[in-house]
């Protein structure tokens, strides 16, 4: 019998970098994409490295021991993201997020923090500066952060359930570490805290009420829980229509336990909708990215560990900064390149696959989407 074979995305494919002329490179005002969206949330990857095996980011089939990363000195340094990030920050940027693969494997990330956090928009504030982890080091790593000027963390986790989580994470890693991470980040002032769980049907729908007692009754409005509708990010997880349940009925089933009443959003472009539970005791969120798409308010775009902009979670290219970075390009050269991708953006794939457009591309051939973990969530 043939060995299975799941074609991975090139993540080498790029898009051609924009070239503007001088008089639209550096104008003043809000900078807006096609669809008038500003740039103000930048999210990094620092490493394609991951000691999980989620199903539905990183499957153990495809990346398995043999699995080839990228090469150290294929990674951006330290230095060379700082540069880029003071560069995105100048344009708009407000809030960067650390991501992966899983951000804690990255040596020394705390020197990365403690640059980032040193950079001020153009008014003299600091930046929003946040963490997204699986929280398998988060315990032994939680006050580093912070005293390097972390401000707060995201913890993804799927379930409460042990066989459950060893199950999804696909490395027998026990849910009870990841639970010493978040109460370690609480006490260490990085909050207030979210908990991300993706829900997939079939899989982990019976951890939805567990998860939402546990953190109400332990962490009251200091951990936010929200629930993630399972997405097709990528080429490998094996993405299924029926094995997605919507926000819709998340809300529901906790609504029969847990009133709820409905929040507005606390940022614009926010892509969670918030609910509050009616006694006081904090709230839940849903993101609802594949039943309800938020494209039209969509402010985020993404760093690879390898410097190539995303400008979508969906994408099927990125465009190369390394190469002018490492080629000798000063900052307004930089500048120009990030406003000519940002202006000339029309993403909107969440709205497309609604209306069943998305799943082919113009001639016909199905569009092989960069890898989630590649990119970050």
């Amino acid at each position: 019998m043939a060995p299975r074979v799941i074609p991975l995305v090139d993540q080498r494919r790029d898009a051609p970098l924009p070239v503007l002329g001088d008089a639209d490179a550096l104008g003043d005002g809000v900078l807006q994409d096609r669809r008038r969206r500003p740039l103000t949330d930048l999210r990094i990857s620092v490493t394609d490295r991951c000691n999980f095996r989620c199903s539905y980011c990183m499957p153990k089939e495809v990346f398995d021991k043999n699995h080839a990363y990228l090469p150290h000195s294929a990674l951006l340094s330290f230095e060379e993201i700082t540069r880029l990030a003071r560069v995105f920050v100048a344009q708009g940027v407000r809030k960067i997020r650390l991501t992966g693969g899983e951000p804690l494997l990255r040596k020394n990330i705390e020197h990365l923090i403690e640059q980032l956090s040193a950079l001020r928009t153009p008014d003299g504030s600091p930046l929003d500066l946040t963490l997204t982890t699986n929280g398998s080091l988060l315990a032994r790593k939680a006050r580093a952060l912070k005293a390097a000027g972390l401000q707060r963390v995201t913890v993804s986790l799927d379930a409460l359930d042990d066989a459950i989580f060893r199950r999804m994470n696909d490395m027998d890693f026990p849910v009870a570490d990841v639970l010493a991470g978040i109460d370690a980040a609480h006490e260490a002032g990085l909050g207030p805290i979210k908990v991300n769980m993706v829900v997939k049907r079939g899989t982990n729908e019976q951890e939805i009420l567990p998860m939402a007692r546990h953190f109400r009754q332990r962490h009251g409005g200091s951990v936010v829980l929200r629930f993630i509708e399972y997405m097709d990010v990528g080429a490998t997880n094996g993405w299924r229509m029926d094995e997605v349940m919507p926000s819709a009925e998340v809300v529901a089933r906790i609504a029969t336990d847990f009133p709820l009443r409905p929040l507005e959003a606390s940022a614009p472009g926010e892509t969670a909708q918030r609910w509050a539970y009616a006694d006081g005791l904090g709230e839940i969120g849903v993101i609802s990215s594949v039943t309800r798409a938020f494209c039209s308010d969509c402010s985020r775009l993404r760093l690879s560990t390898e410097g190539r902009v995303y400008l979508c979670l969906f994408a099927t290219q990125g465009h190369d900064l390394r190469q002018l970075l490492r080629g000798g390009a000063d900052d307004e050269a930089l500048a120009r390149t990030v406003r000519g991708m940002w202006t000339q953006r029309d993403d909107r794939y969440s709205e497309l696959r609604a209306g069943r457009q998305a799943d082919r591309a113009a001639d016909g051939s199905a569009p092989r989407r960069v890898e989630m973990s590649y990119i970050g969530g």
